[in-house]
């Protein structure tokens, strides 16, 4: 099987490859590799890939309309796995337009080729931030979710809408997953647990946004792309019991799915941090804050449609997901103190 993976230098874009391959498929992966973190991390990713024969990699963006378009007239997939997206709330702020070009543009790209080219299910990466105002626990698919709190969150809802219509429009089957707080080694040098780490090996104060009263449903990288390839198996179909009259967000008279992917087991992110702090062997300095526009205070994942759907069961304690991220971060990084 010939499998397209977007954002194939990124943390979950990388592994996922990786796992595709290991198990026989072939794989094409695309990635700009944009400055909004380090570059030289995304190249290492990638090396992680170049021995095996059945992958390639070709830079370029899915915002790119063009390019898009004679990718998917090239290559012929059979699958794809959309992971490529600007990612971070926060960062939204500061950046709108690149979310706009990257995740609406770029997703619209790639519905296109999915489209014209007879590919056979499209996975694409939602959010847990698309909840947003939303604060009954823990988060259902099966829940209305109209209330954004960021930039980023919106354009995930709106990947989710975008992708109902070619689904209903031209029977393109489409599955959804809203990640909850994926984490591990190979992360994403933006999020709180490896900023936490480089600060706390450094001496330096670690900001607690929220005066730490955050809750956060963290899940492993492995088990997140178990749970994505488990999906990928599973073509999406149309929900025979759906009905307009009481219209199920998660299903659809058309081929589309939403699925949750989380561990549904949520950490106060004071425990998160004192486990980060075993982990390390350091103790961090806190410097205590508010909370941060465009964030939520706590996130838990339902995630018993998964479960059925593909027996999605995450196996990596909380504990053990910390020693090995950390053990990565002292090998990458060159710390041996």
């Amino acid at each position: 099987m010939q499998v397209l993976v977007t954002g194939a230098a990124g943390f979950i874009g990388a592994d996922t490859a990786l796992a595709l391959l290991r198990r026989g498929d072939r794989v094409v992966g695309i990635d700009n590799l944009n400055a909004y973190y380090d570059v030289g991390l995304k190249e290492a990713r990638l090396k992680r890939l170049a021995d095996h024969p059945a992958f390639r990699f070709e830079r370029t963006d899915v915002a790119d309309r063009a390019a898009m378009a004679e990718l998917f007239a090239r290559e012929r997939f059979d699958r794809v796995v959309h992971l490529a997206a600007q990612a971070g709330v926060r960062y939204s702020l500061e950046n709108p337009a690149s979310y706009v070009d990257s995740n609406l543009v770029g997703f619209g790209n790639i519905l296109e080729g999915c489209r014209h080219s007879g590919v056979k299910h499209l996975v694409f990466a939602s959010s847990s931030s698309v909840y947003g105002a939303n604060t009954r626990m823990p988060f259902s698919v099966h829940d209305v979710v109209d209330h954004p709190v960021s930039l980023y969150a919106a354009t995930k809802k709106a990947n989710e809408l975008m992708a109902h219509a070619y689904a209903h429009l031209y029977g393109l089957p489409v599955t959804g997953l809203r990640f909850f707080t994926v984490y591990g080694p190979w992360g994403r040098p933006d999020m709180s647990y490896f900023i936490f780490t480089r600060k706390i090996l450094a001496g330096e104060p670690i900001a607690v946004f929220n005066h730490g009263r955050h809750r956060r449903d963290f899940t492993y990288i492995d088990d997140i792309v178990a749970g994505v390839v488990g999906v990928l198996d599973r073509i999406a179909t149309a929900d025979p019991g759906w009905s307009g009259e009481a219209p199920d967000p998660a299903t659809s008279s058309a081929p589309y799915r939403l699925y949750n992917i989380g561990n549904s087991r949520p950490v106060p992110l004071l425990d998160f941090i004192a486990e980060l702090e075993r982990a390390l062997g350091r103790e961090a300095v806190k410097d205590f804050r508010p909370m941060q526009p465009g964030d939520v205070e706590a996130t838990a994942a339902e995630t018993d449609d998964l479960k059925a759907a593909v027996g999605f069961a995450p196996q990596t304690p909380l504990a053990d997901g910390l020693r090995n991220f950390v053990d990565w971060y002292r090998g990458f990084y060159a710390i041996t103190d």
